[in-house]
């Protein structure tokens, strides 16, 4: 069933309107006609199933709505990510989406080889945020996951708005299993977490130290070196086991 992105939508209305991009992906990409039934949600974890009642001028008039029970809560996590090369970060963000992520924030790190200016920067952004946008909509996600305009890596650690279980995936002598991390942090309670993913060359020792100055405790997902889009979605995988409800 097509979904519908409609922000801010008051599903105690007796209809909504749907107007402008996504109206016209309904109408002119998917085909829907009066009589046929969609899917919307507001990006904030609500969703109703509907009927469209009319169509005209460029946009839809939905009826007939039936809210749909809200999912089940999943553990909060946030991915900082430093930027990888080549097309990566849009699959990176499109299974994350899927992963349940709930904020992506991408990262210029020493040794990241993309580099952007303050314009190119919030133009990526735009873009996985639509990816983000797209993949909500496939996968049946209600709650629209934020992705944050690139910054360094230094601004990064000094913000203040980070989960209290921070993990840095890391090819350290001092790593521990992810395994003991995690089953510490569900023991504990913890359903909120962040994990900091190096670039394609890593993390320096410099940037690994001034991580664990910040509270991030260095993690391993064991003795193969893995490539950064195979690391994201085993270390994202493994939290949403160990910690979800």
């Amino acid at each position: 069933m097509h979904r519908c992105y409609l922000p801010a939508a008051d599903f105690s209305s007796p209809t909504l309107t749907l107007e402008g991009e996504e109206a016209h992906h309904a109408l002119r990409v998917m085909r829907l006609r009066v009589g046929d039934e969609c899917e919307v949600f507001d990006g904030a974890g609500k969703a109703a199933r509907a009927r469209i009642l009319a169509a005209g001028g460029g946009s839809l008039t939905l009826g007939e709505l039936r809210p749909l029970p809200p999912l089940p809560p999943v553990a909060g996590i946030t991915l900082a990510l430093a930027i990888p090369k080549g097309g990566n970060m849009d699959l990176i963000v499109q299974k994350a989406v899927e992963l349940g992520v709930q904020r992506i924030i991408p990262l210029v790190s020493e040794r990241t080889i993309v580099r952007l200016n303050a314009k190119e920067a919030a133009t990526k952004a735009a873009k996985w945020q639509r990816t983000a946008l797209e993949a909500c909509k496939q996968c049946g996600v209600n709650t629209l996951p934020v992705v944050e305009i690139p910054q360094s890596y230094s601004a990064f650690l000094k913000r203040e708005d980070i989960p209290a279980l921070r993990m840095v995936c890391a090819i350290l002598p001092e790593s521990r299993p992810m395994r003991e991390v995690l089953e510490s942090a569900r023991a504990a309670g913890q359903d909120d977490a962040i994990l900091l993913i190096g670039p394609e060359g890593d993390f320096s020792p410099a940037e690994y130290s001034a991580a664990m100055q910040t509270g991030y405790a260095p993690i391993s997902l064991g003795p193969i070196i893995l490539r950064v889009e195979t690391a994201v979605f085993m270390a994202l995988s493994s939290v949403r086991y160990a910690l979800d409800k």
